[in-house]
């Protein structure tokens, strides 16, 4: 199966998919407030819906980035490079600002849960943060030569899920636990921002050096 990369690049997208899920965002903020404010349902709907506008953006990357690869792999080239310099201002914002869980428990009009579903949806879609990290993370891990790139790309877009779905799924099982460990223990938040840095830090380099050599 050509679509599927190697050991090493599913070994290193796996960490990086895995730290990523840990790292508070918006998508975050929704689940685990909706599982604290609505019960687990909610929290799932709102997790799930998360996950359905990942597939649109998975499919979006891998469509929009190997016509441009079979275009120009220069042009690909430079989506990569700039890629990593985007990865590089993510590490330093990360060690800069730190992560947030902006939670609010107060009462809320209940949601019915395909309503919710659809706020996840939302959420996810229209965060531009989201939109340019699939499209400068995922080529990380394909190569500007690769006639499998497609696939590739369309592959990892799903495992990343397959990698986040148990880590999402326990915090919203343990919602009022994880929020409280976010919010009272600032070294638990810190390890996860140095990790993200440190990871994404060395992603960058490594494209940066392979380009400059």
């Amino acid at each position: 199966m050509d679509f599927i990369p190697s050991a090493g690049v599913i070994g290193a997208f796996t960490l990086a998919a895995a730290i990523l899920a840990l790292t508070p965002g918006p998508d975050m903020t929704l689940f685990v407030s909706r599982a604290l404010t609505q019960g687990r349902a909610a929290g799932f709907a709102a997790m799930f819906g998360a996950y359905s506008g990942i597939l649109v953006h998975t499919a979006l990357a891998a469509f929009g980035l190997s016509a441009l690869l079979a275009a120009s792999p220069q042009a690909f080239l430079a989506v990569k490079v700039a890629g990593a310099l985007y990865l590089v201002w993510l590490a330093i914002e990360a060690l800069r600002h730190g992560s947030a869980l902006t939670l609010e428990r107060r009462n809320m009009p209940r949601q019915a849960l395909l309503q919710t579903w659809l706020t996840g949806i939302a959420i996810n879609l229209l965060n531009p943060k989201i939109v340019l990290f699939f499209v400068t993370f995922l080529p990380q891990f394909v190569s500007a030569g690769d006639p499998d790139a497609a696939g590739k790309l369309a592959f990892l877009g799903l495992y990343f899920m397959i990698v986040s779905l148990p880590i999402t799924s326990a915090m919203v099982f343990a919602a009022d636990r994880f929020s409280a460990l976010l919010r009272r223990s600032r070294r638990v938040t810190r390890a996860i921002d140095y990790l993200f840095a440190g990871v994404f830090g060395a992603f960058a380099a490594r494209i940066l050096l392979t380009r400059a050599g």
